[in-house]
């Protein structure tokens, strides 16, 4: 046919194809009359016939007994209604099954037809269906095809939410069969041959007519259809079977489930007392050969069908199928209107998906559907329309179509005579844009006066190819890139030098055609981000002008070019380490390879968008360096810096900060805990190093800023990581830094530190400075006692003290930390004995109170939290405390603070000695001690922006063996879900956190179940992969696919009263149940030593044995026949049991799936997907951030931030070796997303004078076009970065964040 529509066909359209299409006998030119539109040529006479000569027009008959229709009559369509129509061939025992579905409606869906819509419009989606659509089966009888088709089809309508499944189905009855049945000489034979076995039995009886035996075939079939217990056999040595039928029908009668095993024959095992429709698959094939055999009937000699005893009229379908498409009664075409059509009916009328009897208002509805769903082939609809008008003598459809042609719409008939205008076939396969334009030129030349003429023609072929050059040239017209070349006759490879010759010889004696032609030059230079033609359009002269390609690859020294762009990326940095004098220069020749190879690898490490242009300065955001293995902290930073409120509490920390007196101290808690000053006072200089660094992702004119190593050592290093890497340096190999001055406990004492580094500054001792002896030594001694812990205590958990040295009343407060699993902050341990003298990075949790650190102070008026509050004995508000001397070494002097590299190593530590939730749960913890509470709950917790942000609440229900409830409520920051044991969806994820499970208690083990009692705005998921192998002895990271969703609903979460959540629930808990006994029974089945499943492993060691059995001679081998026989018997059991199990366990997922399916109400999107790719040990992380108001994903990757084209790389399972799976994932809720997501704040600041000629470079600006219409030679300056104060990027939000307790809905 050449031409694919993808148009659709009403409802009537699709019925007389119903009727005209045999899928067994398809037409010459391949046309599949159900599911294409025709396409008819106007200009070809000799087209193949769309019908294959040979194919039936069906007559459907109703099979009502497997129908599902309305009881009343009325097809009315309501939510989830189904109607189902099996039906078959009165003519060519053709099978077909028709449901229509209104199963899935929207909110607001309103079913056709309606006023505005007459009649359904449906449209072929063989996506919905699996392949293959035509099902061929090989083994069918020969000369027969046995044949399977599905097709799919949904109303294009947007309101109106029919689907229509269709599936044809070949005959029952093989052609050998129904020979047999009707076929005179073989029922002659048949029946002389039984009575000449025995003449006495058949005296008196001739042998029967076809119409005979098929009336018998239908009594036989319709006794088949009856249950009933203990009914007495078909006999098969009676007069009724060897007559009509006898042993050449066996096989006929093993198909319709009959049985025998030499005797009489069994009737088939139905299900007893049916209720249509049929679903038993058995009795389904019965009623199908019952409806058969009535059309064999029909279809005898008038003589055979008087003589028949039961009804063979069939039941026609077409008036319920009518009904059930909306389409029994339409406006039909006035009697007295002539069709002057050529044939009955056209095939424009099934171009347009329409029927000859169509009302001209329905065939224009047509019209307007077909353009709207395939408006490629609009011209080709207007000339079906333009036909029928013409055919017709409508004045009507002739008036619309004239109205289509003003609209701009062009008729298949003009490209025709456009394309004859110029010589040319418009079926030509070798032609090309530039023939096309050649001529038009030449017939330019030679015919000026028919410029107008010749114009509109080139424009509509342009239009019909989709040529933005030829509808360029036609109109004159410079509105793009494309435009813009096929003006100046330029290809895309045209270089920039050559675009300005281009420019002189368009414009040379032509001076009306010098503005369109600098608009021209703007276009490309715009395109091409190129500053060379904004240069020469700017002054006159060409400016520096992109590097040439082979000069680009031997600027870097490669000769190769197929070189990998790793490879290439290796070789550009190594130039620039060697000549970093020359980094423009070999920047240019990158640049100029990244596109010329279109390299996503290349382009981000330039930091070019896919198209390769650069990211605007003050349209993207920045990236993070990273400054030694950082990057998972360059992803968490990413992600608070877009949380909109969390920013702009960090930019305007000052008016946040907690102050530092006693009283504001003690009256508070974070973390079921008060917080030291100590804690208080390094949480603000975080917040403050936090607030620098966003202070500079708003302001930087580059695409990347460089952290200070100070704040990522205050959230890296956390205190168990300080004391782990304090325990890593303490060895006897080590240098000694400081001379000690005895032991305590078997740890050395270090003397008094040497002269302070050159810069150190008064800041870093500041707070060493204000300490009291006494306290030091208190402090020494606990960090003695840290350092000789275990590495397991310091990397799993708080630093324990014995419990003999526990206060009592701190012991309480202690254990209620540990049972506080899911919050419990990283652990406080006190002190300044580190090598480094790091004196400013103290603690952020609390850790076992001791009596050590109580500095011996015993007196009644002083009680334990105040030493819990400051063990620092700064705090100058409260009261003094006078200790007796220490007996132990003297304190150890202040120390410098570490060195910018120091730091870095530090901090580098802190990354290794950490995982995504104690760093994430470490700043969280800092910012809470670091501002002041809004207010404080019930339990003294202090409730703040971060809590409210970030922290919902956790509710557990433990249950007793005496049937007692116990319920605890906790805060928690993220949801824990587990992927170890295989791929699962996020629903199946959540789940595991929620559901009921034993857990140990008091020796025993008790039920339990947790909901969420309060939901957060953000809402974190930790995906826990750090897995250990109890075989191997060591970690190892799942990699398992989560398979999580861009909307998730958490109402089935939470905490309610409602009985019918708490059924569901238990209802789910038992399916899970089972579901784990079929899993476990499916293992046993398929897991073997040899790697195939125990089906399989039967069946190979029964033919075996048969192989065995059948050696004959010398090597014989007796095998036990009855030993085959048990084998053979267990391996199809086996074989059954485990696809029942398959089953079984597909439909137990299905049912567990879909049990909350309608909790709907609360939805969270996704804003965030923290990324890993590498081992448990070592890897690289990055982030992908969504930006819900420019509707992207965007991917940090430490320094680079690009967009994602393609977001299959963030949900789609990978199949690389070592595929990046994602650790964290952030929903937020949905009414609120605007309002907290925010990726993109910028306010770029000026850069020193130096520098700003890289920053102009590295953000192309692009030119004005309306500038260059004008006639003119003036030139546009260039333009220049806008200067903002510091002062003014301090950015108040407007999302209502700043309310206190009621902040968007969010109440506490």
């Amino acid at each position: 046919m050449g031409v694919h529509l993808e148009g659709g066909k009403t409802a009537p359209r699709l019925l007389q194809d119903l009727i005209s299409y045999d899928p067994r006998r398809p037409a010459r030119n391949k046309f599949n009359i159900l599911t294409d539109i025709p396409f008819h040529d106007a200009g070809q006479e000799d087209e193949d016939p769309i019908l294959s000569q040979a194919g039936c027009r069906h007559q459907w008959a109703l099979k009502r007994s497997q129908s599902v229709l309305p009881e009343d009559g009325d097809y009315e369509a309501e939510i989830s209604t189904t109607w189902i129509f099996a039906c078959y061939c009165s003519l060519c025992r053709s099978h077909l099954e028709l449901s229509i579905e209104h199963d899935k409606l929207i909110s607001k869906s309103i079913p056709c037809p309606t006023a505005e819509r007459p009649l359904h419009h449906f449209v072929h989606r063989p996506q919905h269906l699996q392949p293959p659509f035509v099902q061929i089966n090989e083994d069918a009888a020969e000369g027969e095809v046995a044949w399977q088709d599905k097709q799919h089809f949904e109303c294009s309508a947007s309101q109106c939410d029919a689907q229509l499944n269709v599936q044809f189905k070949p005959p029952r009855l093989k052609n050998d069969w129904v020979s047999l049945l009707i076929d005179k000489f073989i029922i002659g034979v048949r029946a002389e041959k039984a009575i000449a076995n025995d003449p006495e039995k058949f005296e008196g009886h001739a042998a029967p007519t076809p119409g005979t035996v098929l009336e018998n075939l239908w009594k036989l079939v319709r006794a088949a259809m009856v249950y009933e217990e203990g009914k007495r056999p078909y006999p098969r040595d009676g007069r009724n079977w060897l007559l009509n039928f006898g042993e050449p029908c066996t096989d006929l009668m093993n198909y319709m489930g009959f049985t025998s095993d030499g005797g009489d024959w069994q009737w088939p095992s139905i299900e007893p007392s049916p209720t249509p429709p049929y679903t038993d698959p058995l009795r389904i094939l019965l009623d199908d050969v019952q409806k058969e055999v009535i059309v064999l009937m029909s279809q005898r000699p008038d003589d055979e069908r008087r003589s028949a005893k039961f009804n063979f009229v069939p039941e026609l379908a077409t008036k319920e199928m009518r009904l059930a498409l909306g389409c029994a009664e339409y406006s039909h075409s006035p009697k007295a209107r002539s069709v002057d059509l050529t044939v009955d009916e056209h095939p424009c009328y099934a171009g347009l998906g329409s029927v000859a009897d169509f009302h001209d208002n329905l065939i224009h509805f047509a019209y307007q559907r077909q353009i709207t769903i395939d408006p490629n082939n609009t011209p080709y609809y207007l000339e079906c329309l333009q036909t029928i008008a013409e055919g017709r003598t409508s004045e009507d459809l002739s008036l619309k179509a004239v109205i289509e042609e003003s609209e701009g719409r062009i008729s298949l008939r003009d490209v025709r005579l456009a394309y004859q205008h110029f010589g040319y076939d418009m079926k030509s396969n070798g032609l090309v844009d530039e023939t096309i334009i050649g001529s038009f030129q030449a017939r330019l030349s030679d015919s000026p006066k028919q410029e107008a003429e010749l114009r509109r023609d080139l424009k509509i072929i342009g239009l019909h190819r989709q040529s933005q050059r030829i509808e360029s040239v036609a109109s004159q017209a410079v509105n793009n890139y494309e435009q813009a070349l096929s003006f100046l006759d330029a290809a895309d490879e045209t270089s920039d030098e050559f675009i300005t010759s281009m420019y002189t010889l368009k414009v040379d004696g032509k001076p009306s055609e010098e503005a369109t032609a600098r608009q021209a030059v703007a276009h490309i230079a715009n395109h091409r981000k190129s500053r060379a033609l904004k240069h020469w359009l700017d002054t006159g002269t060409l400016g520096e002008v992109e590097m040439d390609i082979g000069q680009a690859y031997a600027r870097l020294d490669i000769s190769d070019r197929t070189l990998e762009d790793e490879t290439v990326l290796l070789a550009y940095n190594l130039h620039t380490e060697e000549q970093p004098s020359q980094a423009e220069d070999l920047n240019r020749a990158l640049t100029a390879i990244a596109k010329a190879r279109n390299s996503k690898i290349l382009m981000e490490h330039l930091g070019m968008d896919i198209d390769g242009s650069a990211y605007p300065v003050n349209g993207w955001p920045v990236g993070i360096d990273n400054i030694g293995n950082t990057c998972y902290l360059n992803s968490l930073l990413q992600f608070y810096f877009a949380i909109s409120p969390l920013r702009d509490l960090i930019l305007q920390i000052d008016d946040f900060k907690m102050a530092m007196d006693y009283d504001s101290l003690q009256s508070r808690r974070v973390g079921s805990r008060i917080v030291s000053r100590k804690e208080v006072d390094r949480a603000q200089k975080t917040a403050d190093e936090l607030k620098k660094l966003f202070s500079g992702l708003i302001t930087s004119p580059k695409p990347s800023f460089r952290p200070d190593t100070e704040v990522a050592r205050l959230t890296l290093l956390t205190p168990k990581a300080e004391i782990a890497r304090r325990q890593s340096l303490m060895n006897t190999d080590r240098p000694t830094l400081f001379p000690t001055l005895g032991a305590i406990d078997g740890v050395a004492v270090e003397g008094p530190a040497g002269p302070p580094q050159a810069q150190t500054s008064k800041d870093d001792t500041e707070m060493l400075d204000n300490m009291s002896l006494k306290t030091q030594n208190a402090e020494s001694t606990i960090d003695d006692r840290a350092s000789n812990s275990s590495s397991e205590t310091l990397v799993d958990g708080p630093v324990a003290i014995e419990d003999s040295m526990l206060v009592d009343d701190a012991k309480e407060e202690q254990q209620m930390i540990f049972e506080n699993k899911e919050n419990l902050p990283p652990s406080m341990i006190k002190g300044n004995t580190d090598l480094h003298g790091a004196a400013d990075l103290q603690p952020l949790a609390q850790s076992s109170p001791s009596r050590l650190n109580e500095q011996s102070a015993r007196e009644p008026d002083i009680k334990a939290k105040k030493e819990a509050i400051d063990l620092t004995g700064d705090d100058i508000d409260a009261p003094k405390v006078t200790s007796a001397p220490p007996n132990r070494p003297p304190p150890i002097p202040p120390r410098p603070k570490p060195s910018v590299d120091e730091a870095l190593k530090e901090a580098e530590f802190g990354a290794q000695q950490q995982d995504v939730g104690e760093i994430n749960g470490n700043v969280l913890f800092q910012l809470q001690c670091a501002i002041k509470p809004e207010f404080l709950d019930e339990t003294g917790e202090q409730i703040d922006r971060v809590k409210r942000l970030f922290f919902g609440k956790q509710k557990s229900y433990t249950t007793n063996k005496a049937g007692i409830v116990r319920t605890k409520e906790e805060f928690i920051s993220d949801i824990k879900v587990n992927v170890a044991v295989g791929a699962c969806d996020i629903y199946a994820a959540l789940d595991g956190a929620f559901d009921v499970q034993d857990v140990e208690v008091a020796g025993g083990t008790e039920p339990q179940f947790s909901t969420i009692s309060h939901l957060p705005p953000v809402l974190q998921i930790h995906i826990q992969r750090a897995q250990f192998d109890p075989l191997a002895k060591k970690g190892y990271k799942s990699e398992n696919h989560l398979d999580f969703r861009e909307i998730i609903y958490m109402d089935r979460y939470l905490d309610s009263a409602d009985p019918e959540i708490a059924q569901r629930r238990q209802e789910s808990w038992e399916w899970k149940r089972q579901l784990s006994r079929l899993e476990a029974r499916r293992s046993q089945l398929t897991e073997t030593d040899i790697n195939i499943d125990m089906p399989e492993v039967l069946e190979s060691a029964h033919g075996y044995l048969r192989q065995l059995d059948a050696i004959e001679g010398d090597h014989a081998v007796h095998v036990p026949s009855t030993l085959i026989e048990i084998l053979e018997a267990a391996a199809k059991e086996a074989k059954n049991d485990l696809d029942a199990l398959q089953s079984n366990i597909k439909d137990l997922k299905t049912t567990i799936s879909s049990q909350f399916n309608d909790f709907r109400q609360i939805p969270y999107r996704l804003a965030s997907v923290f990324v890993h790719r590498g081992t448990s040990n070592a890897g690289h992380y990055w982030i992908y951030i969504y930006d819900f108001g420019a509707k992207i994903w965007r991917k940090y990757n430490d320094d680079k931030v690009t967009q994602v084209r393609d977001t299959s790389e963030i949900f789609s399972a990978s199949t690389d070796q070592r595929p990046p799976t994602p650790y964290f994932l952030v929903y937020v809720k949905d009414e609120l997303k605007d309002d907290l997501v925010e990726p993109l704040c910028r306010n770029v600041v000026d850069l020193p004078l130096e520098d700003q000629n890289d920053a102009i470079m590295e953000d192309y600006v692009d030119i004005p076009l309306q500038d260059q219409t004008a006639d003119t030679h003036a030139f546009v300056q260039p333009h220049e970065l806008q200067v903002v104060n510091r002062e003014d990027i301090s950015r108040t939000s407007d999302s209502g964040w700043d309310d206190g307790r009621a902040t968007n809905g969010v109440h506490w």
